[in-house]
């Protein structure tokens, strides 16, 4: 039974992954220090043989007794809501806590994946985004607390790959939504589903025809599950390449939801991206990897959950 530990575990993606992991028969040690995680997320699984929680920073000292197969690292903020109000968290689990969970990875002579970012890329200057681009990134903006954090999360796994020889895996995750997301996060699908199950206006940001693409929560884990089980070091895109403007999106929100909400504009922030979309050519190649579920369908799960959140 490989043990598996995944930090921000309580979040919205590393619940799903020890969801996942766990029916792959891994034992699943979750740590989160709750600080953007909710343990409504997981509390299914407390009970259940070869799961553990454990409430603790990871930008302390992290000690597991036993042994360790895989670090899944995943302790972030990871929406705009957040990590504009928690600047210095961000940036120290980017870095403290990317350090110390590597540190832990070469103890334990365990497999470690980071969760990486789409943000890499910044408001890019090539389009479709792949691996190779370098990205077009404001460290100083408002936005660079999380952008550079990720990007020194990936250097420094680099770094105890090519010095310390340990065995490293980066995803780089475009938007995903589902199930658990929390409600008005600043993400734009949560936004919009919130305001519309509500009948409030959606706040489009700017005249909405910026660009995103969305993955489907289950199919960004199976992503992220097969970049692990594979022997690839280098950075993989793991995203829908399907991409829409924003307001195309507040659309289709407002036809599945039945709203009577109307789009409202407001101010465009500093250094939003004008487009995102990633090229999945390596996650095809390598990892014979790429979404399944439909935009339409995984809006409507999603809604699905959020009516019962919001009820």
């Amino acid at each position: 039974m490989p043990r598996t530990l995944i930090t921000g575990g309580a979040g919205f993606l590393g619940s799903h992954l020890a969801d996942a992991l766990l029916k792959r028969g891994h034992e699943v040690i979750c740590m989160d220090n709750l600080i953007t995680g909710d343990l409504r997320n997981i509390e299914h699984l407390f009970g259940q043989e070869g799961f553990l929680f454990i409430n603790q920073d990871v930008t302390n000292y992290i000690h597991i007794p036993g042994e360790i197969d895989n670090i899944l690292h995943f302790a972030s903020p990871a929406s705009p809501i957040d990590y504009l109000k928690l600047p210095i968290q961000t940036l120290k689990v980017g870095s403290l806590g990317t350090h110390i969970a590597l540190g832990l990875a070469k103890e334990k002579n365990a497999k470690f994946l980071i969760a990486s970012t789409s943000e890499v890329y910044g408001d890019p200057l090539i389009h479709p985004q792949q691996e190779e681009y370098w990205g077009n990134v404001n460290p100083i903006g408002p936005r660079g607390v999380y952008d550079e954090a990720k990007r020194f999360a990936e250097a420094m796994t680099m770094a105890y790959h090519r010095y310390h020889k340990v065995e490293t895996r980066i995803v780089r995750i475009f938007n995903t939504f589902g199930p658990r997301m929390r409600v008005m996060d600043g993400r734009v699908v949560s936004t919009f589903i919130t305001q519309a199950l509500q009948n409030k206006p959606l706040s489009v940001f700017g005249d909405g025809s910026q660009t995103r693409s969305f993955c489907f929560v289950s199919d960004e884990v199976e992503g992220i599950i097969r970049l692990l089980e594979s022997d690839i070091n280098f950075p993989v895109n793991i995203g829908n390449p399907f991409e829409m403007t924003v307001k195309q999106l507040g659309e289709l929100v407002l036809e599945l939801t039945g709203s009577k909400s109307v789009i409202e504009y407001n101010e465009l922030p500093e250094d939003d991206p004008k487009v995102r979309q990633p090229d999945i050519s390596k996650a095809k190649e390598y990892l014979k990897w790429e979404p399944q579920v439909s935009l339409r369908d995984g809006l409507a799960k999603t809604i699905e959950y959020f009516k019962t959140v919001l009820d």
